[in-house]
């Protein structure tokens, strides 16, 4: 009898084991997660945006996050995405439509149609999807120095000067299809005298050195104010929305259910202005990226300080 007591309470003990394993098990479902692979381009507003979407993950959710920042352009990303690589990153409607999708935007084509399409698009060929968007758009303007010796308010304008003017841009915007320089050029009937490729942030230097003559500048560069850099306007309407948003794989948000409600919390939340100064305080400030990005969540009220 003793011997049968001490093999119940033996199965009994073990059975409490089990029950509580089971327990701690799911209670920590979200720390027993493989850490969200969160990445971005190689440029300031991407570094920032990069940042803000690992502090805003981690200070909001118990799930951990893998940055992966700098990766490269969306040639490097894409695969990226596709193949597992990276969960999410942010990325611009418009880039995500020609340059990826190669589809085109038709002239005037709202933030929403192209936002229906890149989603049902990448949806449907990349197994990923697109959040809601970011609340701010980064798109090209042609730029200028203030101490040019030119003027121009569209890009009609400065295509009759441009046989006398040089052009300096990053190397992916010489390589990209649909709103790359060639289409670009060839819409607007652009001949520049020389043709020069920069790292994006080099670029502004270029300019400000005078080594070239016209940039394609990106809207919510904090150094088009600071510098007093002049802007034009695309007059025919060549390139479409660039609306930031969320890219992220659709397996990831089947294995993380609250996770999409979580960063839709980000959804308009950050302005073209807001960028601007984010922008400013890196690249003419000398602030760390993730400095930048926390205070701005803090700011906003999206994370605790």
């Amino acid at each position: 009898m003793k011997k049968k007591l001490n093999i119940l309470a033996i199965f009994t003990a073990f059975m409490l084991l089990l029950t509580a394993c089971g327990e701690d098990s799911s209670e920590s479902g979200a720390a027993s997660k493989e850490p969200l692979v969160v990445s971005g381009k190689n440029w300031t507003e991407q570094y920032i945006l990069s940042e803000v979407l690992a502090v805003y993950i981690e200070e909001t959710t118990d799930y951990e996050v893998d940055l992966q920042d700098g990766l490269g352009e969306v040639a490097i990303l894409t695969p990226a995405l596709e193949n597992e690589e990276i969960d999410m990153y942010v990325e611009y409607t418009g880039t995500g439509l020609e340059a990826v999708l190669k589809e085109q935007a038709e002239p005037g084509e709202s933030s929403e149609s192209i936002l229906k399409r890149v989603r049902n698009g990448y949806e449907e060929k990349y197994n990923a999807t697109w959040l809601e968007p970011l609340g701010f758009e980064n798109n090209y303007t042609l730029a200028y120095s203030e101490g040019a010796d030119f003027e121009a308010e569209t890009y009609s304008e400065i295509a009759k000067i441009s046989k006398d003017l040089s052009f300096g841009a990053p190397h992916a915007f010489y390589e990209r299809e649909g709103d790359g320089y060639d289409a670009f050029s060839e819409a607007y009937g652009l001949e520049f005298s020389k043709t020069d490729s920069f790292d994006p942030n080099v670029m502004y230097q270029a300019l400000k050195r005078g080594d070239v003559d016209v940039i394609p500048a990106f809207t919510t560069d904090g150094r088009i104010e600071r510098d007093n850099i002049q802007t034009t306007t695309d007059d025919l309407g060549f390139f479409p929305r660039y609306d930031a948003a969320i890219v992220i794989r659709q397996e990831v948000l089947e294995n993380y259910p609250e996770l999409e409600e979580t960063l839709n919390g980000l959804a308009g939340k950050i302005s073209e202005e807001e960028m601007q100064k984010m922008n400013a305080r890196v690249d003419i400030d000398g602030e760390q990226a993730e400095v930048v990005a926390r205070d701005f969540l803090t700011e906003k009220g999206l994370i605790n300080e």
